[in-house]
């Protein structure tokens, strides 16, 4: 099975044809619950790993010993998925409404302290031969392996997450990992992701409104206005949504490898490499949804008849409140620290 995009509403190019010089790629990985295998590139699934490397953790200091057990926040999600897909009287009985609130319990662990070695969780393990924008690895790595801390409780601010990137020559990898340790409880359900499969697909894109040229963003800017304005003279109930340039034309939703990053929360600023000053490529973008009520046209042609609750969501991730996690990249050196923004 794929996943793919639509059309997009309009040709952009057609309109403003300065946007040819600053046409790009991305990837789209459309996650999807599934069984993923250790040898696919996958959310949530098993991490390629071998059995004599330690498995990451976070030793940074902060509090660890409060929150949900992981296997409750999916025994959740099993619980209430099953009782809306009934076709029979949809929706949670009394006996599951109660089994839900004892699973959303937060349970204590006073024995941990707060620079106990805890597992990272396993988030994404991407392989190149899957996602053609995923950029050239550290001598001749084919295996891209990202973790995070299951608690927002780091940096000066404590609000901070921890990630870690590991690269990795898959093919070097001989006994693996069976039962990787994981965190007793977590701050939060949205660090904990279901087990998705992945559908990569590879789409145009173009950069953020306010990176491009001055004069280019003004009339961009300009053409989005007018649209809006025409959508709200028009009196036609059969009217569709204006088309946008943020929205419709330049950045998709949802995971993907490459391309743009969009700076929709914050104004954008430089995101250059901390040791070398060079300007970082996007590398990850980890969304909270694969699209909402503002960039429903790039649901997949495979999606649109399904209820938006069935595949917007897929992998439960969430990046502060619903947002956009950017991971940025050293294009001179894959060994140079990386950066993030949250959108």
């Amino acid at each position: 099975m794929t996943r793919t995009t639509p059309p997009r509403p309009l040709d952009v190019e057609a309109l403003f044809p300065e946007l040819a010089a600053h046409r790009g790629t991305t990837t789209r990985l459309h996650p999807r619950p599934g069984s993923p295998q250790l040898s696919a590139s996958s959310v949530g699934g098993p991490m390629l790993w071998p059995v004599g490397e330690r498995w990451p953790v976070c030793g940074e200091a902060h509090g660890r010993g409060r929150g949900r057990r992981p296997a409750d926040i999916h025994d959740h999600r099993r619980i209430l998925a099953a009782a809306w897909a009934r076709e029979q009287s949809p929706g949670p009985t009394d006996a599951e409404r109660a089994l839900l609130t004892e699973l959303q319990v937060e349970h204590r662990l006073p024995e941990a302290a707060r620079t106990d070695r805890l597992p990272m969780i396993g988030l994404a393990q991407l392989y190149r031969r899957d996602v053609p924008d995923l950029p050239a690895g550290p001598a001749d790595c084919d295996l891209l392996q990202v973790f995070w801390c299951p608690f927002n409780a780091h940096g000066p601010s404590r609000y901070d997450l921890n990630l870690l990137l590991r690269w990795r020559r898959s093919w070097e990898v001989g006994d693996v990992l069976a039962v990787p340790p994981q965190p007793l409880v977590v701050g939060s359900a949205g660090f904990v992701p279901e087990p998705c499969v992945l559908y990569p697909e590879r789409v145009v894109s173009y950069p953020f409104a306010g990176l491009l040229p001055e004069e280019l963003c003004d009339r961009l800017d300009a053409w989005d206005e007018a649209q809006d304005e025409e959508a709200e003279r028009s009196s036609d109930e059969l009217a569709t949504d204006p088309v946008g340039y943020q929205y419709d034309l330049s950045i998709p939703p949802g995971w993907r490898v490459g391309g743009f990053a969009s700076w929709h929360a914050t104004d954008p600023y430089p995101m250059d490499c901390q040791i070398c000053r060079t300007p970082m490529c996007l590398l990850l973008t980890i969304d909270s949804s694969g699209w909402d009520g503002g960039s429903g046209s790039w649901k997949p042609l495979e999606d649109r008849d399904l209820p938006a609750h069935r595949c917007a969501t897929p992998t439960k991730v969430t990046v502060g409140r619903s947002g956009e996690l950017n991971i940025f990249a050293c294009p001179t050196d894959p060994d140079h620290p990386h950066r993030w923004s949250i959108q």
